[in-house]
């Protein structure tokens, strides 16, 4: 199979599909591999070395898409790619589709096969490609909350950790899951309060077993959430329901009540955001302010960690590329039930429940095709 690497296009987006490591067990395997000329600048990988590993370097994004059979990026395809999606051209890559409806309706008219790494499952059903990108946000959400919390950025002035005699500021997360969890880690060691909402009392045991003392797992309710937002310092907005959209759990009506300066994060946007008054920001414009509250939204927070991320990524990624690679989509969707959940739109028509109920589409079942 003849695979492609494409440069981000995406604001501010550094990271790359695959490492120059993962083209070599490409090659190894018996696959062809074509990589956008400076794709991995952003995340330390020249050109050269992608040559050592024995890719070939194309200088556009158009001869990749004619060439490969398999197209990989880390973000979703944007505008300038449209018209180069081919019919039956497998597209793997972050979609988050139910967010967008454009992009269905132009990945429907492609005819392409577009395999999501959000919606690849395990049995048990944890994201093993969605996990790595996760565990980055959710650290970063802590980073950036605390930056935003100085009122040199828009905050009103409190340290996470607070300092001997002072109280620590306040940190509420709703969601226990991946990014919730790698988010509480961060927030905990700084020495913040943190209280982490989720409504799976499993998920509550186990944090409790798990988290330093000043984490507080608590059942997630509405007024749980009303309550606490109240006193926060930062919120992280961590809920996910894979491949679906995000439910909205503050109001515009909640804002009011927090106090000015306090940081939203929204991990979930890339989902359609988990906030009311959430809408997607990039890297060099990350914030806005509503009611007093300052809104961090940024769609692909790894990506200003390139050189983690894009490692990260692939070492997730990569089983599966090579799989698709070595037997075609259908044969490793029938042999292998965790990529068949990846197939969110597969020629001309949505195969995955959450998008079509985003848009109010038919789903056709993957195995139909199968």
């Amino acid at each position: 199979m003849i695979v492609g690497i494409l440069k981000e296009i995406k604001t501010e987006e550094n990271r790359v599909s695959m490492t120059p490591a993962g083209v070599e067990v490409m090659k190894d395997s018996g696959h062809t591999v074509l990589v956008e000329k400076s794709a991995g600048i952003g995340s330390g990988f020249e050109d050269t070395m992608y040559i050592e590993h024995g890719a070939e370097i194309v200088s556009t994004p158009g001869e990749i898409f004619e060439r490969s059979d398999m197209v990989m990026h880390v973000k979703e395809p944007l505008p300038p790619e449209y018209d180069l999606i081919r019919e039956d051209q497998i597209v793997f890559t972050y979609l988050h589709l139910a967010a967008a409806e454009k992009l269905t309706n132009v990945l429907l008219k492609s005819g392409s096969i577009d395999i999501a790494y959000e919606t690849i499952q395990k049995e048990d059903g944890s994201l093993p490609l969605l996990t790595p990108m996760s565990e980055v946000a959710g650290r970063m959400a802590i980073q950036q909350g605390a930056k935003y919390l100085e009122m040199t950025q828009g905050g009103h002035g409190v340290l996470l950790g607070g300092v001997p005699g002072v109280d620590p500021g306040s940190v509420v997360i709703i969601g226990g899951g991946v990014v919730g969890i790698n988010a509480a880690k961060m927030a905990c060691g700084l020495g913040a309060k943190v209280y982490v909402l989720d409504k799976n009392l499993d998920r509550l045991r186990y944090l409790s077993d798990v988290m330093p003392s000043n984490c507080f797992p608590l059942m997630s309710t509405p007024s749980t959430i009303r309550e606490l937002v109240k006193t926060a310092d930062v919120i992280v907005g961590a809920v996910l329901i894979p491949g679906a959209k995000a439910p909205c759990l503050i109001t515009r009506d909640m804002l009011k009540t927090m106090q000015p300066g306090t940081v939203i994060v929204d991990v979930s946007i890339d989902q359609g955001g988990c906030f009311d008054t959430s809408k997607a920001t990039t890297h060099d414009d990350p914030i806005y302010v509503v009611d007093g509250v300052v809104h961090y939204c940024v769609a692909n927070m790894p990506g200003a960690v390139a050189k983690t991320s894009t490692v990260a990524l692939t070492n997730a990624t990569l089983p599966y590329a090579l799989e698709i690679a070595n037997k075609g989509w259908k044969k490793a969707m029938q042999e292998n039930r965790e990529i068949k959940y990846g197939a969110n739109v597969v020629k001309g028509v949505v195969t995955y429940q959450g998008v079509a109920d985003a848009f109010g589409m038919q789903c056709t079942p993957i195995d139909e095709f199968l």
